[in-house]
């Protein structure tokens, strides 16, 4: 798994917090959506059974959630697990 930037992971909740399109693209096509963003992510991290955070649970928890990822790449596993 590639790591990335904080200004990565903080592009990354902007958009699942706040961008219905893109958190469509993300839930059907996360390397596509993510390739986007200049996020690469290895195939064998994304779940088989999608689904996300509401937008609202993402924007409040934003603090938390940088405390729980080191980066973006690390992110894409919690986020598509729906975990909150």
């Amino acid at each position: 798994m590639a790591t990335h930037s904080p200004q990565d992971l903080d592009l990354l909740l902007s958009k699942l917090s706040g961008d219905d399109s893109f958190r469509q693209s993300f839930l059907k096509d996360p390397q596509l959506a993510l390739g986007g963003l200049g996020i690469k992510l290895d195939a064998s991290q994304i779940p088989t059974t999608r689904s996300l955070p509401a937008k609202e649970v993402i924007a409040a928890s934003r603090h938390a959630i940088k405390g729980k990822v080191e980066n973006a790449a690390g992110a894409i596993p919690f986020f598509l697990s729906g975990q909150r």
